[in-house]
């Protein structure tokens, strides 16, 4: 008796308990309504024959995912996600990192340094964009000090692809336009990774360093062999938030560039906007959506279930 008193009395559910589910009762049904709603919303869009000014919600099937596939401008965003994404992220590790050991070597100043490379992250991706646009422009900018060595690249109006071939309606290769995104990208996100990073340099027990160095490490081994192998979650992080922000990137392109000449530096982000809000292609620009969604959940659905699995 005593201990099915104790068990019914575990399972009841207390007034604290009630008050919780209260306060998360608004918020789940708001999140479930404007969130997961509207995800079926745009889905059901995608499939009818909605591209115009009057609805139609007559079923379409993928009608409008085929011809996205098929479309030249479509494939070409694709083109410019995939090298956008992994010059963005890439670029982004490798100087975040280096930068954060540089600034782990308890430097003088290292508060100044941290201070300085974390700025642009309190910038908003429209005012880089449009600062970004004027340093790069091809007649001011960067290009009035590399004239005098006779450079003058063309940056984001270059439409010259980089070892490119044919692949289906489009030349797959790198466009150099879109370098100059990569970099104006790479400048204001450099700044989360550095400070991720560091975070974890300063979370490393400093016995193990200096027992590898015991056991004859060079200081290139103890960062290879140690380090590097410790900071490995938090470059799991790195590279999933930082692919999530390049996937579904929209206003730094539509400040900076535009779509560009040949859309060398369109990404489906603005093609989006530009079928849904200007030529009222409602089922196109919905289609677009789902497939943004499905890129972004390649990336973030394992590492959510991996890091559940982690945690149970």
């Amino acid at each position: 008796m005593a201990k099915e008193v104790q068990l019914k009395s575990k399972k009841r559910i207390t007034k604290d308990h009630w008050t919780a589910i209260a306060f998360l009762i608004p918020s789940f049904i708001l999140i479930l309504v404007f969130v997961y709603g509207f995800i079926g919303w745009t889905g059901y869009v995608s499939v009818s024959n909605y591209n115009s000014l009057i609805p139609d919600f007559s079923f379409a099937g993928l009608k409008n995912y085929i011809y996205l596939f098929n479309d030249f401008r479509f494939q070409a965003d694709l083109r410019n996600t995939l090298f956008f994404t992994i010059l963005f992220i890439g670029l982004v590790i490798v100087i975040g990192m280096g930068l954060a050991i540089l600034i782990d070597q308890k430097l003088k100043g290292e508060a100044i340094f941290r201070n300085i490379f974390l700025f642009p992250m309190a910038l908003s991706f429209i005012v880089t964009g449009v600062v970004w646009q004027w340093l790069l422009n091809p007649s001011t900018g960067f290009n009035q000090f590399l004239s005098v060595f006779g450079i003058q690249p063309k940056w984001y109006t270059d439409t010259n692809i980089l070892a490119g071939f044919e692949w289906g309606s489009i030349e797959f290769g790198l466009p150099v336009a879109i370098i100059a995104v990569v970099i104006a990208a790479v400048w204001q996100m450099t700044g989360f990774s550095l400070a991720m990073y560091l975070a974890g340099l300063r979370g490393i027990p400093d016995e193990l360093r200096e027992a590898a160095r015991m056991d004859g490490a060079s200081e290139f081994q103890v960062y290879r062999k140690v380090v590097l192998p410790m900071l490995m979650p938090i470059t799991m992080s790195v590279i999933i938030i930082m692919a999530h922000i390049s996937l579904k990137i929209f206003d730094l392109i539509y400040a900076m560039t535009g779509s560009g000449a040949n859309f060398v530096t369109d990404v489906p982000g603005v093609y989006m906007f530009e079928t849904t809000f200007r030529g009222n292609y409602y089922a196109n620009g919905a289609a677009i959506a789902i497939i943004m969604l499905l890129l972004v959940a390649v990336f973030i659905v394992p590492y959510l279930w991996n890091s559940r699995k982690g945690e149970q």
